[in-house]
């Protein structure tokens, strides 16, 4: 409207001398009055047809714009005093992507595969108290509830095992039949300090007893702060997921042994100094342990040689040597298979734990046997954890596959005649 009274000027001046003759009746207003009155109109009429109207863009602020947000804020608009945006209202963002939806549908999506993977194994309650008296720790088995059918009856045999890490001494409840919510309340005593008890962990095994085979494993419940819930100077009830688990988690020890290759002599010299922390296989709580140290080489065992048994004990001191003649250019194909077992009077002697050392083993093993060759004529002694049996033929295998096609191994030198 103010576009088309400036395209006409003199409507406009009309439009200004009707709007300043108030009747005809009345006086006419100066003329120097009516100038300054029409000059203040077409400023103001300016002005609004700048606020109103915009000016045709070029072709070169047209490709600006398109690289411009689409989206527009109501607060960034000029729309004067007649419209004022509430604080208290939210402003909309349509078409706004917000990544913390997304994050959190697929923090949701994957709790929801990590549940749905993981099986139920049930929960197990039990209870904590430290005896200043006897200076002892006592764990009492109260029971468990939901614990998964191991049987084809469609119920389990439940017991659990009980340890104080990293000790190796074993607790274990009865065995309660064809139940899937067993009581067992049995309390157990460990002596230990109370100082050490910040270093130590509870763990529990849940197995189902089979008479005719080996048994099954339920879960585990392994629980690292014992002063996570007090101070242990009462008892303290507490309630714990059962973790899925196919075979116990417990470390089976350590053995410390050292080599020393004499390259002049073609003599490799093992000797096993002591073993720490084994895992207790006899109902006494310990064990008969002895080590089995066997030469290998394209898989095949060239010589087995062993160590004295030690009765019951879960950490034994030897102090022997074990000697292998192995010329220098066999020292790639061969390595040492050693194996802790312990001894039983009755029935078959069991693996408590196994190690390997070679330039074609794994962690430990190779940098040890590898030290040993950059330092000839000296021994070299160290720590080595023990692994499952079964863990470490799979491991083996799969490295000493791509050595099958070298060709068979050089045999070791016999040995000298004294």
């Amino acid at each position: 409207m103010a576009t088309e009274k400036l395209k006409d000027p003199m409507g406009s001046m009309g439009f200004l001398e009707a709007a300043v003759k108030i009747s005809r009746t009345s006086p006419d207003i100066p003329t120097d009055v009516q100038l300054s009155m029409r000059e203040h109109f077409l400023r103001r009429t300016q002005r609004m047809q700048r606020q109103t109207t915009e000016p045709a863009s070029s072709t070169r602020h047209s490709s600006f714009k398109r690289h411009l947000p689409r989206q527009m804020q109501v607060c960034s608009l000029d729309l004067g005093n007649d419209y004022m945006v509430d604080k208290d209202e939210k402003q909309t963002s349509i078409g706004r992507i917000q990544p913390e939806l997304y994050q959190q549908k697929a923090l949701e999506s994957e709790e929801s595969s990590k549940n749905g993977s993981s099986k139920n194994c049930g929960r197990i309650n039990f209870s904590l108290k430290y005896d200043y008296e006897s200076e002892a720790l006592l764990v009492n088995i109260l029971k468990a509830v939901d614990l998964p059918a191991k049987d084809l009856c469609g119920t389990s045999d439940p017991y659990v095992k009980v340890y104080l890490l990293p000790d190796r001494k074993k607790f274990q409840t009865r065995v309660h039949r064809k139940t899937l919510n067993p009581t067992f309340d049995e309390t157990f005593q460990f002596p230990v300090p109370y100082e050490e008890l910040a270093i130590r962990k509870l763990h529990m095994s849940v197995f189902d007893f089979d008479r005719f085979s080996r048994h099954d494993m339920i879960g585990e419940v392994v629980l690292e702060n014992l002063f996570e819930t007090s101070d242990l100077s009462r008892e303290t009830n507490i309630w714990r997921d059962i973790q899925y688990a196919t075979s116990e988690s417990v470390d089976l020890g350590e053995i410390m042994f050292s080599l020393c290759y004499l390259p002049t002599a073609g003599r490799l010299t093992l000797t096993v100094i002591k073993c720490r922390n084994l895992k207790a296989m006899d109902i006494t709580g310990y064990s008969d342990p002895y080590v089995k140290v066997s030469l290998i080489c394209d898989g095949r065992r060239l010589k087995k040689k062993k160590t004295s048994i030690k009765k019951n004990t879960l950490n034994p001191t030897y102090n022997e040597a074990i000697i292998f003649d192995i010329p220098p250019d066999s020292m790639d194909h061969v390595s040492l298979h050693i194996s802790v077992m312990d001894y039983d009077l009755v029935g078959h002697n069991e693996i408590i734990g196994v190690m390997r050392v070679g330039c074609q083993a794994e962690g430990l093993g190779r940098d040890h046997w590898n030290e040993m060759l950059a330092y000839p004529r000296k021994p070299i002694a160290h720590w080595h954890p023990l692994v499952e049996s079964k863990k470490s033929e799979k491991e083996w295998k799969a490295r000493t596959a791509s050595f099958d096609s070298q060709g068979s191994c050089p045999s070791p030198r016999p040995p000298a005649s004294p």
